[in-house]
């Protein structure tokens, strides 16, 4: 007996041609194969770029323990410095307070120093010394001169005071100032204020050009 649903050979054919297309269209859905670049298309590619170079790998940097804290080491030896110059230079006890003081570096004219004390030349800078001690006060000159030279002002004012309340040790701030300019090489001149500008309670200094 023949069955309605056998399927004749030629129907079993066609079921196979048709899976067999299904199965290429399948593939064919699949994501494309970018095309391979010409030589041409390459060669502009490294133009745009330029050139290149494979870059290394950093190792894993190895924990580092944290640092101790820093000391103050410069600062300790700029103090000894300080004392070590006041102990190589000591100062100079017989200025008092209501003494004048000049300078005139060796080798320059004396009508310079006549100038400085006539008021002849403008002050430029300046800086009070008040309420400092003798060490802040000879790093306060110091950079106090150096800063000036840099900036070109050559003529400044040191209010060093007269140590009205230095007692046995008289003016600690004046002698202080009278000693340390007179070691400068850049220091031409100095002479005590006229009473306008401080008088004898401060010191009008004329530098040397960079």
């Amino acid at each position: 007996m023949q069955h309605d649903d056998d399927e004749e050979p030629g129907g079993r054919e066609t079921m196979g041609s048709l899976m067999r297309a299904a199965a290429r269209q399948k593939r064919s859905a699949r994501a494309p194969v970018p095309p391979v670049p010409s030589e041409d298309d390459a060669q502009l590619f490294r133009d745009a770029i330029g050139p290149v170079r494979r870059l290394k790998e950093d190792a894993a940097a190895a924990p580092t323990a944290p640092r101790p804290a820093p000391e103050p080491v410069q600062a300790m030896l700029d103090e000894a410095h300080v004392v070590d110059e006041l102990l190589t230079h000591p100062l100079d006890a017989s200025i008092e307070g209501g003494d004048e003081i000049t300078y005139l570096k060796p080798g320059q004219q004396h009508r310079l120093l006549q100038r400085l004390r006539r008021g002849q030349f403008s002050v430029q800078a300046e800086i009070d010394l008040h309420d400092m001690t003798s060490t802040v006060a000879r790093e306060a000159i110091r950079h106090f001169l150096d800063d000036s030279r840099r900036d070109g002002a050559l003529c400044v004012r040191i209010v060093h005071g007269k140590g009205l309340r230095s007692k046995a040790q008289g003016p600690v701030l004046k002698q202080l100032t009278d000693t340390l300019l007179r070691r400068r090489a850049d220091v031409l001149a100095f002479t005590s204020a006229r009473p306008a500008q401080g008088g004898t309670g401060a010191v009008i200094v004329l530098l040397q050009a960079r």
